[in-house]
């Protein structure tokens, strides 16, 4: 593939500001917004061409929407990789989890207008509800989709569910003169599967624009799984979250504070593009 395929960072910008524009904040209770967000992820899957599709379930009487979109969608190997777009109560998610919903939308574009060929396809999936009160429960987008997908003859190799890829910080141990950048990736998942754990942040770190690092925890040790991609461990399937360093602690996590500014679009851009090179190396 080489070096040609960049991220845009104006277009990441972009959808990112969109996102935290929407009022009221796009919270569960807030079903409105969340139909907003729903359709603009939507909107932009088909501007490039991409087959859609709408999800859905009901947690009491209302309806929540998982957004679907398949790329090389006659491939019956696939690669799954998403990103929960709904936000924890009254705030605008710039990091948590609009700048993740930016990056899936942008790395499904330098995919198709390059047309890349690849021996698997991949899904895209921006899940609702992933925040409080429904986390770790069944209510889950993702659960919903991991099940949903549980018993179908596809070979799913893995899955990448992206969480905060915007804010970044100096660690405290950063040495200059290492060549380990002071910005990286943490690839985190479970020792059932640290075979695939360890390939996903290889390849972060070969493209050579950001480092990565990767955490296996116990397979039962309760805090494995803080996104997304526990609810497909269960259906045999390989799956990482994919953070930024503030995920060693961004000090705005679930505050108002967590708005556009706080993020580096520089090397969110970065972690993009090296997200491009490990699914198209894998």
């Amino acid at each position: 593939m080489g070096n040609k395929i960049k991220a845009n960072k104006d277009i990441l910008y972009r959808d990112v500001a969109f996102l935290t524009s929407i009022y009221p904040f796009r919270n569960y209770k807030n079903p409105k917004s969340l139909k907003k967000a729903a359709n603009f992820i939507e909107n932009e899957f088909r501007k490039i061409g991409l087959r859609t599709a709408r999800q859905e379930w009901l947690v009491g009487e209302e309806p929540y929407e998982n957004i679907i979109a398949k790329y090389q969608p006659e491939k019956t190997k696939r690669f799954i990789i998403g990103a929960h777009y709904d936000v924890y109560k009254d705030q605008p998610g710039a990091d948590d989890n609009a700048s993740s919903v930016a990056g899936l939308l942008e790395i499904a574009r330098m995919l198709t207008k390059n047309e890349v060929a690849l021996e698997y396809g991949i899904d895209f999936v921006s899940f609702c509800l992933e925040e409080p009160p429904f986390f770790k429960k069944k209510e889950m987008g993702s659960y919903i989709h991991a099940k949903s997908i549980g018993d179908q003859n596809i070979e799913y190799i893995g899955m990448i569910a992206l969480e905060m890829i915007g804010y970044y910080h100096e660690e405290p141990e950063y040495n200059a003169d290492s060549n380990s950048s002071k910005n990286f990736l943490i690839v985190s998942g479970i020792k059932r599967f640290d075979t695939f754990n360890k390939n996903i942040s290889k390849l972060l770190k070969a493209y050579g624009e950001i480092d990565s690092r990767r955490l296996s925890y116990a397979d039962n040790y309760r805090n494995n799984g803080p996104s997304d991609h526990r609810n497909y461990w269960q259906y045999g399937i390989p799956a990482v979250m994919v953070i930024g360093t503030g995920g060693h602690g961004n000090p705005h996590y679930h505050k108002a504070t967590d708005t556009i500014d706080t993020l580096d679009f520089e090397i969110m851009s970065r972690a993009v593009n090296s997200l491009v090179y490990a699914l198209t190396n894998f």
